[in-house]
């Protein structure tokens, strides 16, 4: 043996015939070394090694560019993982180009609603929509900001929008319907926004709209709490992918077999709580868009089409997951 090999000190010198060096994992092989003998497989005496019989074929050596080599991309457009993160530092870039996580202010409304913790009158119910849907947005990548509740006023309401001047996204909460407190359409309409679209053939989530209102974009979701929390699937998650530049595609769908009946489906496409498991998919029974607990079991969005006809088990149906 004449030196040894370290990480992070290298044997400088040449092998040559009838030479070696003592090596530790993490060092580069010596020049003129082609292969490691692991010391398992060798009788030491001092500066002397001898060689067992029936060595095995392995080299023991990592080749250069063997995880990536010197042109290797990491595409984009993408969620950086952790593991893309170790494979970035390890490739030695210590910066990348990504978006910023967009704002989105949730705005709850309804003189109804007090915030939990408090204690409801008969006639008062607890804001749980802005927290659930908060939790999904900063899991689709936006940075969620709860604002105070606002009340079935004007005035209420303005200064709300007003507090999400700044976000990149404002999401309403209730008060998009057609009754004598719904007030966010005219709000929203005063304050100059440029609507999309307002209702959808969808259950749960009819009253639904969109639009633009100043720099940032708008969505008005129903007051409902599942119903809430469903078109925050379907549109919200949606909406946050295409602000990070990720793709636009709709929320992807899977297909299961059914493991009850289900009768035909009306005039609105129909997202029925359900589970799914080993490959089949059951409808809950109830489906009131007041029932978080169903939502809660639930871990897909059953899609029933416009005038679906009745499914019988063993059908294939389509579902978002959960």
């Amino acid at each position: 043996m004449i030196g040894e090999s370290a990480a992070g000190h290298r044997f400088d010198g040449s092998v040559g015939p009838d030479q070696a060096v003592r090596i530790f994992t993490g060092a580069p092989v010596p020049t003129g070394a082609s292969r490691v003998i692991i010391q398992e497989d060798v009788q030491r005496n001092g500066d002397q090694i001898t060689l067992n019989e029936n060595l095995d074929m392995a080299s023991y050596v990592r080749a250069a560019g063997g995880d990536f080599i010197e042109g290797s991309e990491l595409a984009a457009p993408r969620v950086l993982s952790a593991s893309d993160v170790a494979l970035l530092a390890a490739m030695n870039i210590a910066s990348v180009p990504v978006c910023r996580k967009p704002v989105v202010a949730l705005i709850a409304t309804g003189d109804e609603l007090v915030m939990p913790g408090e204690f409801p009158r008969d006639d008062q119910i607890i804001a749980s929509n802005c927290f659930g849907l908060a939790a999904m947005i900063d899991d689709a990548g936006g940075s969620a900001r709860i604002l105070p509740i606002a009340r079935d006023t004007i005035a209420s309401l303005k200064t709300a929008f007003d507090l999400a001047s700044d976000a990149d996204l404002i999401v309403t909460i209730g008060g998009a319907s057609v009754g004598d407190h719904d007030l966010v359409g005219q709000v929203a309409a005063e304050l100059g926004m440029d609507q999309a679209f307002y209702k959808v053939a969808m259950r749960p989530g009819k009253p639904l709209m969109a639009g633009r209102i100043g720099s940032a974009a708008m969505i008005g979701l129903p007051g409902n709490p599942v119903s809430s929390m469903v078109c925050g699937k379907v549109f919200l998650q949606p909406a946050l992918r295409a602000m990070l530049g990720l793709d636009r595609t709709a929320v992807a769908r899977q297909t299961a077999t059914l493991a009850n009946d289900l009768p035909s489906n009306g005039t609105r496409e129909h997202y029925m709580r359900a589970r799914v498991e080993n490959g089949q998919i059951t409808a809950f029974g109830k489906q009131d868009s007041s029932l978080l607990t169903v939502l809660s079991m639930a871990n897909a969005l059953l899609v029933r089409p416009v005038g679906d006809p009745p499914k019988s088990i063993g059908d294939f149906v389509e579902y978002i997951p959960l």
